[in-house]
């Protein structure tokens, strides 16, 4: 059996966010970011995603939270040594923000089944409008 600690260092996940547009909601604007994610299982053991936890904050610092379960409308299950990858977004009011969290994961082969693989924080922005 692994430990919890080295098999939740071995599920690596890689966020690259990307500028979408600038649309006119409710004559405010909303700047919408997409990301890509890939999760990759570096471990010995198959893994499944559960849920999601998002912490985001916008560049007012007004923060929201959401959770979930799976990843669009999936629970993947990501053999070993192998990875997953799936493109999601976000809306802001303002032309910058962040976004970060945790994912809780399954692995049959742990005496602790679940554990959580952290997100680092990423930075959704307009570069364009940022100097």
């Amino acid at each position: 059996m692994s430990d919890i600690q080295s098999i939740s260092e071995l599920v690596i996940v890689d966020v690259k966010p990307y500028y979408i547009e600038e649309r006119i909601v409710d004559k405010a604007p909303l700047f919408v970011f997409g990301y890509q994610v890939t999760i990759r299982n570096n471990s010995q053991y198959p893994v499944q995603l559960l849920n999601r936890h998002w912490y985001i904050t916008d560049g007012d610092g007004n923060q929201s939270e959401v959770k979930g379960e799976g990843v669009i409308g999936l629970q993947p299950i990501i053999e070993p040594m192998s990875e997953f990858q799936y493109s999601s977004g976000s809306n802001f009011r303002t032309p910058i923000g962040t976004m970060h969290g945790q994912y809780e994961m399954h692995c049959d082969s742990l005496i602790n089944p679940l554990f959580q693989v952290d997100i680092s924080p990423f930075l959704l922005a307009n570069n364009t409008l940022i100097h």
